[in-house]
């Protein structure tokens, strides 16, 4: 949604900015000023200064500055639209949604209300845990020998849940209500309808947004009751798949301590907040995923995870690589701490004291070390078929990793160990890729012959969907030769009628294209046709809005494209966070001096798929239209990403290298097919 600047402005007119920082630190008047502990690094001696006049904050200390929007970004890691519509909120103004149809505002509005009705429901089911909690001495005593402080326990919001299968009936005045349903507190029995708690004799953690709304909950059991956690399931409001336990709470932390811990349990997290390491936020029940990374990554650019040392904890720790490499940038750290076997952080911090647990963080396993032993398993580096295997193994993941200085170290290293050239490796794994697409499912036969000319070149890169394309450029200085006055020379000799693909028969009819002795006529080379990447560049930079609706697996998918595609969405990405949606008058302006900026006028300047002689620029398309273009665009990318990830999952499974690849396989077999189901539909609309 593309929000006018003069909103903008009026917004920022009616806020104040000391009333919106101030709800998230402790400001003192200092003359004209307000002062207090900058929230974005750890001092003593108050630095951060808030101007009323000019409706602006800054930092002496750090060099943090900006306005009100500016600052929920920052300190709250909302994107641009999460901030003004926040703040819209507080001062009674409406987002203007121009771009949407009435359906659309009709649907959103009732989807936002249901989201606060929702929400409401599981506050207050919150609200009776927590005075349960008062009241039940063994819940309390189960709290107390885990180590935790009724002060941590207030902080994070802990209650108890009866044991009753119906004690929430004494909290809403109708059992019945669908939104308990809904909100998944309550179970509903199809068969008779009958109804009953889902949480019962379970300590609760509530789970908050970054806003700190409660949008589910987590249920520990007391005693050797399973299962041990239990989770609220998906709903309106909770996608396990995207939400950090404890990341609302740890805030403030991850600015002053510089780094986020990623566990895996609540207790983990609370018990460490308590302990003094109150930057630790943990998953909710499922693997690390990338949406679950690029989240992490609006607070901080240091992530830690930290896994049990058992053969659980590895797998938990491999995953989560994957859903971290194609956010290693040169200027992220990512590392790994794994524990002894025997010990949680909560365990390792009370037995060996927090300088112990610091130091074990400060060693932790940075990622490029973590892939080449991921890499490496069960691979015999003194043969030269277990190099190979290193090398079967690396690729895939090698090839997750953005553009830059750290992803061509890792080849260096990879290299040195597979005991190859640099070179000579990236060539392979070329290769490899092109092979890869070539054989997979849709792919053009591998049987085609290679292009002789610009007119070839641009038959084959058709013919292939317009997936990957060379970086050809037709050599407009050599045409063809000439015969005379009666046109080109025949490329096949005296033959040519037989021959040529180009000439079909003068039949009565009249429908032939050409006479039959006479080839074509020569209009020059043809320019190839522009990719997908290429084409949903256009679109993103010409309605910088789609942005907002893009999902994380796409996000991923842009980001990991090779250059300058790849850097130029990371970029993109990263002012759609600071700015908001820019214009491309106003884009054009800051990638002055990028890499990829050249690329970026070309593609703006000239629609290639439909390119008409005297009309270059294009007019940009609806944005109601755009959105579904890309959103077709962007299916058809992550299904041909899909057919490769399938096949490399298919040949692990067949070579026996990773025992979970055929688990691997069948998902990804299944999202391919939603994605080509959903483009069947859109297609056909």
């Amino acid at each position: 949604m593309a929000i006018p600047q003069s909103f903008i402005q009026e917004l920022l007119s009616r806020v104040d900015v000391v009333e919106v920082v101030g709800k998230y630190v402790q400001l003192k008047k200092g003359g004209a000023n307000f002062m207090g502990l900058c929230p974005f690094h750890g001092e003593k001696s108050p630095s951060f200064s808030v101007s009323p006049t000019k409706q602006f904050f800054h930092c002496f200390g750090c060099g943090k500055n900006g306005n009100a929007i500016g600052f929920l970004m920052e300190h709250a890691g909302m994107t641009f639209i999460e901030a003004v519509k926040d703040l819209a909120q507080q001062t009674g103004m409406v987002v203007p949604e121009e771009q949407q149809s009435p359906e659309d505002r009709a649907r959103a509005a009732a989807a936002k209300a249901k989201q606060d009705s929702l929400s409401d429901v599981l506050e207050k089911a919150g609200q009776a845990y927590r005075e349960q909690l008062k009241i039940t001495p063994h819940a309390i005593d189960y709290l107390k020998g885990r180590g935790l402080s009724g002060q941590i326990a207030k902080r994070f919001g802990l209650g108890y849940a009866p044991e009753g299968w119906r004690s929430l009936a004494s909290v809403f005045p109708k059992y019945d209500d669908p939104l308990l349903a809904e909100s998944g507190l309550v179970i509903v029995n199809e068969e008779d309808d009958k109804r009953y708690d889902r949480f019962r004799d379970r300590i609760m953690f509530p789970i908050r947004n970054i806003k700190g709304e409660c949008i589910g909950f987590g249920g520990r059991v007391i005693g050797s009751g399973t299962p041990k956690y239990l989770n609220s399931p998906e709903t309106p409001v909770f996608h396990k798949g995207r939400e950090l336990y404890g990341l609302y709470e740890a805030r403030e932390a991850l600015h002053s301590a510089g780094y986020v811990l990623v566990t895996e349990g609540y207790m983990d997290v609370v018990a460490l907040a308590q302990l003094g390491f109150a930057n630790a936020v943990a998953t909710l029940g499922t693997a690390c995923t990338p949406d679950h990374v690029q989240k992490l990554f609006r607070f901080t650019d240091a992530v830690v995870f930290s896994f049990d040392g058992d053969s659980a904890g590895r797998r938990a720790a491999r995953k989560a690589l994957d859903g971290a490499l194609p956010y290693a940038t040169d200027v992220r750290s990512i590392k790994f701490l794994f524990l002894p076997a025997e010990h949680d952080p909560d365990s390792y911090v009370r037995e060996f004291g927090q300088d112990a647990f610091a130091e074990q963080i400060k060693q932790a396993m940075p990622l490029s070390r973590f892939l080449i032993e991921a890499a490496s398993a069960d691979c015999d580096l003194q043969s030269a078929e277990g190099r190979a295997r290193l090398s079967s193994q690396a690729r895939p993941l090698w090839q997750l990793l953005p553009e830059g200085a750290l992803k061509q170290q890792l080849l260096s290293e990879l290299a040195q160990l597979i005991q190859l050239e640099t070179a000579g490796l990236e060539k392979l794994w070329g290769q490899q890729a092109a092979t890869d697409q070539r054989f997979a499912p849709g792919a053009r036969s591998a049987a085609a012959p290679a292009p002789a000319s610009a007119n070839a070149a641009f038959s084959q890169a058709a013919s292939a969907g317009h997936d990957e394309y060379p970086n050809y450029e037709p050599h407009y200085g050599e045409p063809p030769a000439w015969s005379g006055n009666t046109g080109f020379a025949p490329p096949y000799g005296s033959n040519w009628k037989s021959k040529n693909p180009n000439w079909t028969p003068n039949w009565k009819g009249g429908n032939s294209r050409f006479k039959r002795d006479q080839p074509p006529p020569y209009t020059g080379p043809r320019t190839i046709p522009a990719s997908r990447a290429d084409h949903a560049a256009r679109l993103l930079l010409g309605n910088m809005a789609l942005w907002e609706t893009l999902a994380g697996e796409d996000h991923a998918m842009l980001c990991a494209l090779p250059e300058p595609h790849g850097t130029l969405f990371a970029w993109l990405e990263s002012q759609f966070h600071e700015h908001g949606a820019l214009g491309w008058s106003a884009l054009q302006s800051e990638m002055q001096g990028q890499a990829f900026a050249d690329d970026a006028k070309r593609w703006m300047a000239q629609d290639n798929l439909a390119t008409v002689a005297g009309q270059e620029d294009a007019t940009p398309p609806e944005p109601q239209e755009a959105r579904q273009e890309l959103r077709r665009l962007l299916n058809m990318m992550l299904i041909d990403r899909l057919k490769q990830l399938e096949t490399e999952a298919l040949a692990q499974a067949s070579s026996g290298q990773d025992p979970d690849a055929q688990q691997r396989w069948r998902s990804l077999h299944e999202r391919r097919k939603e994605l080509m189901a959903a483009s069947a539909i859109t297609s056909a609309q």
